[in-house]
C-alpha cells in the first residue's frame, strides 16, 4: 500500500523546507517581538509592583520572576532538544539538526540565569552561595550537558556527523531531566518543594502566581524569538551554496 500525504505530514515537509522556514521566521519575528515585550512588561509590572511582599521572605522572594522561568526553560528546552535529535536520527531531517543546535546556546544562557539567581536567592535564605543540594547539583549538570553540546558541534569539522553526534548526546542526557524536577521529593533537599502545581496548600497566592506566568509565557516567546534567529544563520551557514541563499543575498545587494 503506497503511502498517501495528509495535510499535516504535507505541513510539516513544508514547513521543513529551508527556504520556506527562513521565510516563515521573518513574518513571524515582528509578532512574536510585540508579544514578547508585551508579556515581559506585564510580568515585570505585576511582579515588582503589584504582587505583594511575602510574609517570610519580603520583597526578596521577588526574584522568583526571573529565577523560575528561567529553571522551567533550562529543562523546557533541553526536552524540545532531544525530541529535535530523535527526530534528526530517524528522519534525518535538516531543520531538525538546525533548531537542536541553535537552542543549546539559549538553553545553556537559561541555565546560567537560573544557576545565579538561584545563588542570589540562596545567599540570604540559606546564608551560603553554593550547597551541593540535589536540585542544585543537577541544575549545573544540565550546564555541562549544554556545554557539551555546543562544543562537540564545533569540534567535528563534518557538520552531518556533528549533528548526529549531538543528537545522541541530547537524548542520553536527558535522562537528567526526570532527577532535576523530581529531586527535591526524592532527597532530602534545601530547596523549596513546588508550590506553583500543587492546589492544596502550601501554595502560591494568585497575586502572585499570574506575574509568574507572565514571565514564564515572556521567556517561551523569547526562546522563539532567539532560537528562529540563531536558526535562519545556521541555514545561512549549511545552504551557502545554495540557490535560495545566493537569491537572497542578492535581494539584500
Amino acid at each position: 500500500m503506497s503511502w498517501i500525504p495528509t495535510p499535516i505530514s504535507r505541513f510539516f515537509h513544508r514547513t521543513s523546507s529551508p527556504p520556506h522556514f527562513y521565510a516563515l521566521a521573518n513574518r513571524w519575528l515582528p509578532w512574536l517581538t510585540a508579544l514578547f515585550l508585551l508579556l515581559l512588561g506585564a510580568g515585570l509590572y505585576g511582579g515588582l509592583y503589584l504582587a505583594p511582599a511575602d510574609y517570610q521572605q519580603g520583597d526578596s522572594y521577588r526574584i522568583i520572576y526571573v529565577h523560575v522561568p528561567a529553571a522551567w526553560m533550562s529543562l523546557f528546552i533541553y526536552v524540545l532538544m532531544a525530541v529535535m535529535g530523535a527526530i534528526a536520527l530517524v528522519w534525518r531531517m535538516k531543520l531538525a539538526e538546525v533548531m537542536l543546535i541553535s537552542s543549546a546556546p539559549i538553553g545553556a544562557g537559561f541555565t546560567f540565569i537560573a544557576l545565579v539567581t538561584g545563588s542570589l536567592w540562596g545567599k540570604p535564605m540559606w546564608g551560603t552561595w553554593w550547597v551541593w543540594d540535589a536540585r542544585l547539583t543537577s541544575e549545573l549538570i544540565l550546564l555541562f550537558l549544554y556545554l557539551g553540546v555546543i562544543s562537540l558541534y564545533g569540534a567535528i569539522e563534518d557538520k552531518k556527523a556533528a549533528a548526529k553526534a549531538v543528537s545522541i548526546l541530547a537524548l542520553v542526557g536527558v535522562v537528567n531531566i526526570p532527577i532535576i524536577h523530581y529531586s527535591v521529593e526524592w532527597w532530602n533537599t534545601l530547596h523549596q518543594g513546588p508550590t506553583v502545581t500543587k492546589i492544596d496548600k502550601p501554595s502560591i497566592h494568585v497575586s502572585m502566581l499570574v506575574p509568574l506566568l507572565l514571565m514564564a509565557l515572556a521567556f517561551k516567546v523569547y526562546y522563539l524569538i532567539a532560537v528562529l534567529q540563531a536558526a535562519k544563520l545556521e541555514l545561512v551557514r549549511r545552504e551557502a551554496s545554495s540557490q535560495w541563499v545566493k537569491n537572497l543575498l542578492e535581494t539584500k545587494l
